[in-house]
């Protein structure tokens, strides 16, 4: 995960949200625990967030549930949650479900690595080459430079934020993906193993010696490696913190805070903001806890 939103919002040129002027947040207090569900792309730095504020005077605990972000929502929806979180905002729609109004706020952000597991395999993609490796157009590594072996693609087998980003940028560099698999949480994939979670697909991968996937870049390690892509300009770009920053400030995030952009011209070209969704009203006693939370994760 790059940095927080308030550091990206700088860089973006944003005005930074402030929770303590939010109508959100006016009301009584008490309580010190929530619950919260979703993302799979932010739960690591989630829960060492939550950890660390545990730890605090003020001892807000957080149970964190990393779901995926289609469940998430379904929970945050059924308000069986105290907060959700979303990589893909939530669509009018489903805001229309939520009677006590919906807050969506861009938490931190990210890049989506395609993680790779190829050992001796310095892997570069092009545009077209990214596109036919999940389109099952490639099948063996010797077709991308590699040594001779037989290459499986693993994706995301829940309703996934990470998904729906990674083929958001597939439709965007390629007329067969927009016409075809298209994008979305959950599409009909051409090809590959499914794996639940970023955890899970990272965690296939690191078992599978001629996989590929994508997964939120935190999650590459171990046997895996990160595969260099190209962005709109035809830079080959591997995903760094430098490079994720660069693609991140040409978001316009808008005033619904809600923008994105699938092949952005500098840095590394699959980034995004993560969400997390809030309640407008009757918040009840878990007014403060939130405020105490989210506060000090924005800080």
């Amino acid at each position: 995960m790059a940095r927080r939103f308030l550091a990206l919002a700088a860089a973006g040129g944003l005005t930074a949200l402030s929770l303590t002027g939010c109508s959100l947040f006016t009301g009584s207090s008490g309580g010190g625990k929530l619950t919260g569900a979703g993302a799979s792309f932010p739960a690591a730095i989630y829960n060492r967030w939550f950890q660390q504020l545990a730890q605090k005077p003020e001892g807000v605990k957080v149970a964190y549930q990393s779901v995926g972000s289609g469940a998430g929502v379904r929970q945050f929806i059924g308000e069986t949650v105290d907060f959700g979180a979303s990589d893909v905002p939530m669509k009018p729609e489903q805001i229309a479900q939520v009677k006590r109004g919906v807050v969506q706020l861009p938490m931190t952000a990210g890049a989506i690595a395609v993680a790779y597991n190829k050992p001796g395999c310095d892997l570069k993609l092009d545009q077209q080459q990214l596109a036919d490796v999940f389109l099952g157009k490639i099948t063996n590594w010797k077709d991308l430079g590699c040594g001779d072996q037989k290459l499986t693609v693993v994706h995301r087998s829940d309703g996934s934020g990470t998904t729906a980003n990674f083929t958001a940028h597939l439709a965007a560099i390629s007329p067969a993906w927009a016409n075809g698999p298209s994008k979305g949480k959950t599409i009909n994939w051409p090809t590959g193993v499914g794996a639940k979670g970023n955890e899970g697909v990272a965690a296939q991968l690191g078992q599978l010696e001629g996989g590929i996937g994508y997964v939120e870049v935190a999650y590459v390690k171990g046997a895996l490696q990160a595969a260099a892509l190209t962005n709109a300009s035809g830079e080959v770009v591997k995903p760094t913190a430098e490079s994720e920053s660069e693609a991140l400030a040409s978001i316009d995030l808008g005033p619904d805070l809600t923008g994105s952009n699938p092949n952005p011209a500098k840095g590394y070209p699959i980034v995004t903001f993560t969400w997390i969704l809030l309640y407008k009203e009757g918040n009840g006693d878990k007014l403060k806890p939130l405020q105490t939370a989210f506060e000090y994760t924005l800080s």
